[in-house]
């Protein structure tokens, strides 16, 4: 059972329910809270903080909600995991999972050649129909579904088997190949999860997801892969840094 530090300001406008949470969150993030940790019930921590039961419920409730807590019955109030967060950069969710400790894995539900759409092909400046290597995944953090991968790229850029992506990320493994990726056009947008795709994510349909579609061109200018990838909102944040001109 974790005892963790929380300071409360009670004269502050911020409710006590959103300071207890706000810091168990931030205590998750850290790696205070790792995976698995579990926290004292609600009649302990409320007696421990000088607060209400319901106060604390509420707090609890809102982090099961934004799915960093779950409740299991004989065992109490567990930590899932953290909140992936990440920069906007050219890299892949692999390497920003790994660069993070959050052990990645990945299962390989498609590779194969197959012609693409209209969309796609305006993407990558071929003619629609044209046949392109497919390839579908679901990336995992720390054992839990955390988004379902689309990708597109030319046939022959990089010798890919489904054996390979589950240990290795696509763009290691372009980079590896001499693929020399510069630039990248990104579209970040949310909608909700169908059934087929909440069933993938271990989500209700519904279920908020952020969506990423994103087109990388390598130093000659040529477009080498079209990704067109969901998110479990719950967790996954982008971080971007904004500067002044």
């Amino acid at each position: 059972m974790t005892q963790l530090a929380i300071d409360l300001d009670r004269s502050s406008p911020v409710p006590l329910y959103f300071q207890v949470a706000q810091q168990i969150s931030e205590a998750i993030r850290s790696g205070d809270l790792p995976p698995g940790s579990r926290l004292d019930n609600e009649i302990l921590l409320a007696g421990r903080l000088g607060l209400s039961r319901p106060t604390v419920r509420q707090a609890i409730r809102y982090l099961v909600d934004k799915g960093l807590l779950v409740r299991k019955r004989g065992v109490g109030t567990q930590v899932v995991h953290g909140q992936v967060r990440r920069s906007v950069e050219l890299t892949s969710l692999y390497e920003d999972l790994r660069r993070a400790g959050q052990e990645p894995a990945t299962r390989v539900l498609l590779l194969r050649p197959a012609p693409v759409g209209e969309d796609v092909a305006a993407m990558l400046g071929v003619a629609p129909g044209t046949e392109m290597l497919r390839l579908e995944r679901i990336r995992y953090a720390t054992g839990e579904p955390l988004a379902l991968l689309h990708n597109w790229l030319p046939c022959g850029l990089a010798p890919l088997t489904a054996e390979d992506l589950r240990e290795h990320g696509l763009y290691e493994m372009l980079r590896a190949s001499g693929v020399r990726m510069r630039v990248a056009n990104q579209r970040v947008g949310a909608r909700a999860a169908t059934a087929a795709e909440a069933r993938l994510l271990g989500e209700r349909r519904g279920a908020p997801l952020l969506t990423l579609i994103r087109t990388t061109y390598d130093d000659q200018g040529r477009a080498v892969e079209h990704g067109s990838h969901l998110y479990r909102a719950s967790h996954y944040s982008l971080e971007v840094t904004l500067i002044e001109r």
